[in-house]
C-alpha cells in the first residue's frame, strides 16, 4: 500500500513539474512603483508563501519610489518587469520610445481619487474649488476630469504630496490614492468626501505587470509563471495578508499595521482586485475592450499620437487568459 501511495505521489510530482511553466528557480526581478505597501501585497505574498518557487521562479521584488525611474532601470536590464501605475501610463511610455508591453493588470480599477471636504457630494460640486493636483495628472486623469465635469485649469494648484494645505483650506480638494491619503486625512480628524474616477467611467487599469517586448518574447515561460503566481499571491493576500505584511514592513519600516489594515479593507470593499472582469475571467485579467477604451481616451485627449503607437503592441492577453485564478 505504501509503495502504491509513493508511486502516486511520484506521478503527481512528475505531472506537476511537466505543468510548471518555468525552469526551477529562474531568477526574475519585478520592480514596484513606490515604497512597499498593501497595494503591492499580492506580489509580496507570492514571495512569502513560496508561490513563485512553486512555479519555478526565484523572484526579487525591488522597491521604487519618488526619485526612481523604474522604466529606465528596466530598459537598462535591472528588472525583468515593472509595476505600471496604469495601463495608460505604460502606453505613453511606449510612445516615448521604450517598447514596453502590459501583460497583466492586478487592479481592475484605477485607485486615483479626488478628496474634498464634506460639503462636496459629487464631482459637479467641485466647480469653484481649489484643486491640488500633481504634474503627472496633466498627462493622465486631468483632461478626462475637465472634459467630463467642466472643471478648469484655473482651479488647479500644485499638489506637494502633503495633506496639510487641504486640511487648512475648506475650499480645497486634493488628489489621492483610494487606499492612502483618505486614511491620513481621516487620522487628522477631517471629515471628507472621496470621489473615485473609475466609478464614473475612467477606463484605466492599475498596478500592471509591464515588460520589455524582448522579455515577453525571450522569457515568455517565466513571464507566464510570474503572472500566474502573482494572481495566486493576490488571492492568498486578500484571504490572509499577514505573511506579505511582514515582508512589506521589512522593506518599508515606516509602514504601520493600521495603514495596512485600512488599505486591505479598501481593496476588498471596492473590489479592486476581484471585481469587474476578474470575477469571471481571473485575477490580473485585461480585456481587448478595456485596453481600447484606455487607448481611445489618450488619443481623444491628445495625450497619445496614434501614428506612433499601435494599440495591439501596447498589451497582450496571452498570459492572463491562461492564468485563470478565479477569486
Amino acid at each position: 500500500m505504501r509503495s502504491f501511495a509513493l508511486s502516486i505521489a511520484g506521478a503527481a510530482a512528475i505531472a506537476f513539474l511537466a505543468a510548471a511553466p518555468a525552469q526551477a528557480e529562474d531568477k526574475f526581478t519585478y520592480m514596484t512603483n513606490w515604497y512597499a505597501q498593501a497595494e503591492h501585497g499580492g506580489f509580496y505574498q507570492a514571495v512569502a508563501q513560496g508561490i513563485y518557487k512553486k512555479y519555478g521562479l526565484d523572484v526579487t521584488i525591488k522597491m521604487g519610489g519618488p526619485q526612481v525611474n523604474i522604466t529606465q532601470m528596466m530598459a537598462a536590464g535591472q528588472a525583468d518587469c515593472i509595476m505600471g501605475s496604469s495601463d495608460i501610463q505604460m502606453m505613453q511610455v511606449r510612445e516615448g520610445g521604450v517598447p514596453v508591453v502590459n501583460v497583466a493588470a492586478f487592479f481592475q480599477k484605477d485607485p486615483q481619487v479626488l478628496i474634498a471636504h464634506e460639503d462636496v457630494k459629487k464631482f459637479e460640486d467641485l466647480k469653484g474649488k481649489t484643486l491640488l493636483i500633481g504634474a503627472q495628472a496633466q498627462r493622465g486623469y486631468w483632461p478626462w476630469l475637465k472634459a467630463k465635469f467642466g472643471l478648469t485649469d484655473e482651479q488647479t494648484r500644485p499638489y506637494t504630496f502633503n495633506i496639510q494645505p487641504f486640511v487648512a483650506d475648506k475650499n480645497a480638494a486634493q488628489q489621492g490614492y483610494l487606499t492612502s491619503e483618505p486614511y491620513a486625512i481621516q487620522k487628522a480628524g477631517v471629515k471628507s468626501t472621496v470621489l473615485m474616477f473609475s466609478d464614473h467611467g475612467f477606463p484605466a487599469y492599475a498596478t500592471t505587470v509591464s515588460c520589455m517586448e524582448k522579455t515577453v518574447k525571450d522569457r515568455s515561460k517565466q513571464v507566464a509563471a510570474f503572472v500566474k503566481a502573482s494572481a495566486e499571491g493576490w488571492k492568498s493576500y486578500l484571504a490572509d495578508p499577514a505573511p506579505a505584511n511582514a515582508l512589506i514592513k521589512k522593506d518599508n519600516p515606516n509602514m504601520t499595521d493600521d495603514q495596512l489594515a485600512y488599505s486591505v479593507a479598501k481593496l476588498k470593499e471596492m473590489g479592486m482586485i476581484t471585481g469587474g472582469d476578474a470575477a469571471k475571467l481571473g485575477i490580473g485579467v485585461m480585456t481587448d475592450a478595456r485596453a481600447k477604451a484606455s487607448y481611445d481616451f489618450l488619443v481623444s485627449a491628445k495625450l497619445l499620437d496614434p501614428s506612433k503607437v499601435e494599440l495591439a503592441k501596447t498589451y497582450t492577453t496571452e498570459f492572463v487568459k491562461d492564468a485563470k485564478v478565479i477569486p
